[in-house]
C-alpha cells in the first residue's frame, strides 16, 4: 500500500486520549491534519469506528495510518506511517489530563486539557 499527501498540514499535534493511546499502543498519538482531498491511497486499508471516527490501518501489518470523521473534510494522518516527518513539529497537545504521569509536556507546545477549543 502507498499513501501520498499533497500540500502542508493545517495543524500538527499530540493526543493523549484513551482511544488514541489504545490505537497506537503507546502513551500518545502524534498526528497532522490535512484536507481529505490531499490524501491518495493506493491499495487497501481497513478501519474500525469509534463514534464518528473511522480509524484506518494497514491490513497486512496493523500499523495505524489515518482517521477520517463523518462530515469532516479533513484527515488526521498518523506521523508514524509517514516516511519524513522532519518538518512536522507538534504545536499542541490535547487531552493532557490523561497524559502518562511520567511524560513531560512537549516544550513549546500549547497544552489543552481536552480537545482544541
Amino acid at each position: 500500500m502507498t499513501l501520498r499527501l499533497d500540500g502542508d498540514p493545517s495543524e500538527v499535534g499530540l493526543c493523549h486520549c484513551r482511544t488514541c493511546r489504545r490505537e497506537t499502543g503507546g502513551p500518545f498519538m502524534a498526528y497532522a491534519v490535512f484536507p481529505r482531498a490531499a490524501l491518495t491511497v493506493v491499495g487497501e486499508t481497513r478501519s474500525w469506528i469509534e463514534t464518528t471516527d473511522h480509524r484506518h490501518f494497514c491490513p497486512r501489518c496493523g500499523s495505524p495510518l489515518f482517521a477520517t470523521m463523518d462530515g469532516d473534510p479533513a484527515v488526521e494522518m498518523r506521523l508514524g506511517c509517514l516516511d519524513d516527518t522532519s518538518d512536522l513539529t507538534p504545536a499542541f497537545e490535547i487531552w493532557v489530563d490523561r497524559r502518562a504521569p511520567w511524560l513531560a509536556p512537549l516544550p513549546g507546545a500549547a497544552q489543552h486539557k481536552r480537545n482544541l477549543p
